[in-house]
C-alpha cells in the first residue's frame, strides 16, 4: 500500500536534491543562472553606430532599433528596456514627465543633419539647397521618400525644414511616407524614388546614393540625441554600458558614422 510522503519525509530528499545540483555545479555539468543581457531600445537611425559601440563595450548587450515614437511608447507601456537613446528630445521628455527616467541620467549625447539624397539611378542636380528652391520640378513624376512626418523625428524635422523654405506644399501630396528613416532609406537606395531626406549619418549606409546637398541647418529645430536610463530596469550592467556611451571611445564611433558628439 502506498502513502503519501510527510513533509518531514520529503525534507531529506530536498537536501539530497540540494546537493546533487552543487555538485553537478562544480563538476561544469550545468549552468548557473545567468543573467539577463542589457537591452537597449535605440532610434532606428543609429543602428550601425550602437551595434558597433556594443561589439566594442564588449559586455552582454543587445539592442531593438525603431522609429523612436513607437520605442517610446513601447517602454510608457513597460517594455523591459534598461536603456533609451531617443532621435527626439519630445519622446524623452515625455517619458521623464512620467516618471519612467533614472534621475540624473539623461544626456543629449549626439546631433545630425538632414541630406538631400538622391538614388543610384538618379542624376542629382548642381543647384543649392534655399527658400523656394525647385523640390517638385526635380521630382517630375517621381516622389519624396521620407520618414513619417506624423510620428518619426527624421520626417518632422524634414517637413519643419521644407516648410521654412517654402516648398513643403508642393511636394506634400507626392511624397512616401515610411515607418522609420532608414525605410525611407531603402527606398532611395532601390531606386522606388528619385529622391528622399534622411540624416546625414545615414547616407553612410548607402554608398551609391548621391547627396544633392545639406538642408540649411537654422531650417528645422536642432537635431538632437538623448540617451537615458530607465527607472527600475537599469542594472549594474546598464550603467556600465550607459557610461561606455559617454566615454570618448563611444564618441570617435559615433563620429565615424556621422554624427556630432554633444
Amino acid at each position: 500500500m502506498c502513502r503519501s510522503l510527510s513533509p518531514s519525509d520529503r525534507a531529506p530528499f530536498r537536501l539530497i536534491g540540494a546537493r546533487v545540483c552543487v555538485v553537478l555545479w562544480l563538476l561544469g555539468w550545468i549552468s548557473p543562472v545567468q543573467a539577463e543581457p542589457v537591452l537597449v531600445f535605440a532610434a532606428a537611425s543609429t543602428r550601425d553606430a550602437v551595434l558597433e559601440a556594443i561589439e566594442a563595450h564588449g559586455g552582454d548587450v543587445v539592442a531593438s532599433f525603431a522609429a523612436s515614437s513607437t520605442l517610446a511608447r513601447q517602454i510608457e507601456n513597460g517594455a523591459p528596456a534598461a536603456l533609451f537613446l531617443s532621435a527626439n528630445a519630445a519622446w524623452m521628455d515625455r517619458l521623464e514627465a512620467l516618471g519612467l527616467l533614472q534621475a540624473g541620467s539623461r544626456q543629449d549625447r549626439l546631433g545630425n543633419r538632414l541630406a538631400l539624397l538622391a538614388s543610384p539611378d538618379t542624376a542629382p542636380p548642381h543647384a543649392p539647397i534655399e527658400p523656394g528652391f525647385p523640390l517638385a520640378d526635380w521630382l517630375g513624376d517621381g516622389r519624396l521618400a521620407l520618414a513619417d512626418p506624423d510620428h518619426v523625428p527624421a520626417g518632422r524635422y524634414a517637413r519643419a525644414a521644407l516648410e521654412n523654405l517654402g516648398v513643403w506644399q508642393t511636394v506634400a501630396r507626392s511624397s512616401v511616407r515610411a515607418p522609420h528613416v532608414r525605410a525611407a532609406l531603402a527606398l532611395i537606395e532601390r531606386g522606388e524614388t528619385p529622391l528622399g531626406i534622411v540624416y546625414e549619418s545615414d547616407v553612410r549606409v548607402c554608398p551609391s546614393c548621391r547627396v544633392v546637398g545639406i538642408l540649411p541647418a537654422d531650417s528645422h529645430p536642432p537635431i538632437r540625441y538623448p540617451l537615458a536610463l530607465i527607472a527600475d530596469q537599469a542594472g549594474e550592467a546598464a550603467h556600465a554600458f550607459h557610461a561606455f556611451l559617454l566615454s570618448e571611445t563611444a564618441a570617435g564611433i559615433f563620429r565615424r558614422h556621422g554624427f556630432t558628439v554633444r
